[in-house]
């Protein structure tokens, strides 16, 4: 499966000039607890960034840190990690495990568009298909044995 399938295509994205405060709020509003930090091109926002409630709360509260005046781009990670949407999901799952983030942008895999943002991939997404797949693969020992019952009677 591939990950462009199950990924949410409806992000909260923020510029990089937003403060704290400002992508806090888009936060609170929106009911996410990560923005991706966009920059505009011609062809379609282009994913510089992601920002977290975490990296917030480390970055600012837990050092004490008046928040009004920092920038987004100030706390983001010093490196992107995204996914293709052509990937498969257990591509991302091996990125988010190896890199340990919860989180994914979803680049737009071909054409003029190539490299901007189609989606997020989340933890959360991820466990949900894994979990819809153990549940299928529980369900064939119950099927397994009322066939078997079928068969032999």
């Amino acid at each position: 499966m591939k990950i462009g399938e199950i990924c949410t295509r409806e992000v909260v994205v923020a510029e990089k000039t937003l403060t704290l405060p400002q992508v806090a709020h888009l936060m609170r509003e929106y009911h996410v607890g990560s923005v991706v930090v966009v920059e505009d091109a011609p062809e379609g926002r282009v994913p510089v960034g992601i920002v977290t409630d975490r990296d917030i709360v480390i970055a600012v509260v837990g050092k004490d840190v008046a928040a009004q005046n920092i920038a987004v781009w100030e706390i983001m990670g010093p490196r992107l990690l995204s996914v293709g949407e052509d990937d498969s999901v257990l591509d991302a799952i091996s990125i988010m495990r190896h890199e340990g983030v919860r989180r994914l942008p979803v680049l737009v895999s071909k054409g003029p568009a190539k490299g901007t943002l189609a989606g997020i991939a989340t933890l959360d997404d991820a466990l949900e298909i894994v979990a819809e797949q153990l549940n299928d693969l529980a369900s064939v020992v119950s099927r397994e044995r009322s066939r078997e019952e079928k068969i032999r009677r």
